[in-house]
């Protein structure tokens, strides 16, 4: 099982990273770095790439930040699937659409999943996951009020108002707590499963 995981791994985390750099690349010219980056989608996917990466490395593989590290990755690529999909509406045209909007998000809660990790700390592990996505909320915000320019319409406080903005990021951090609630949980199951040929 492990050399196939490590495959797996492997592949995916080098798909996830070299169709960023792709991405990063064939920009439009008037995104910068920092606008590029701004996005949930590239950040999700980078950590999506990274996190797989270390989970196939022997030294990281199984150790309680990499497994953490998995574990944040299927969070923020299953909000980054579901808002595309159900928030923005937005169409997958383009090989790299796929690999951010559909493969990454699916290929990551299936690893966390079915490679349980280690037991971690539920509530430690809870504010870990969710540490990031407040911290972007806020960068976000910050960055918009300077620049007047926001990477999701749905955050556009200029356009909507900070009531509707309010309710989108309420709304979409409910949708981060039961998604880590439901990650973490399915991974204490899958460890509680016998193995097979268990009596």
């Amino acid at each position: 099982m492990r050399p196939l995981s490590t495959c797996w791994r492997l592949a995916f985390g080098v798909l996830a990273l070299w169709t960023m750099g792709f991405c990063f690349a064939a920009r439009h010219p008037s995104v910068d770095a920092v606008d590029f980056f701004s996005y949930f989608t590239v950040l999700s996917n980078v950590i999506g790439g990274g996190a797989l990466l270390a989970g196939a490395v022997p030294g990281w593989r199984d150790t309680a930040w990499a497994d953490g590290l998995r574990g944040a990755a299927a969070l923020y690529l299953v909000i980054t699937g579901a808002v595309y999909a159900l928030v923005l509406d937005g169409p997958v045209t383009t090989w790299a659409g796929w690999v951010q909007h559909r493969v990454m998000p699916v290929v990551a809660p299936l690893d966390w999943l079915a490679l349980a990790p280690r037991r971690l700390p539920a509530r430690r592990t809870l504010a870990c996951w969710l540490a990031f996505p407040l911290l972007y909320l806020v960068y976000v915000l910050a960055h918009g009020a300077a620049t007047r320019w926001y990477p999701y319409p749905f955050l556009d406080v200029r356009r909507h108002g900070y009531e509707i903005v309010t309710g989108y990021t309420v709304g979409i951090g409910a949708a981060f707590v039961t998604v880590a609630a439901l990650l973490l949980g399915g991974a204490g199951l899958r460890r509680r499963a016998p193995s097979r040929g268990t009596p």
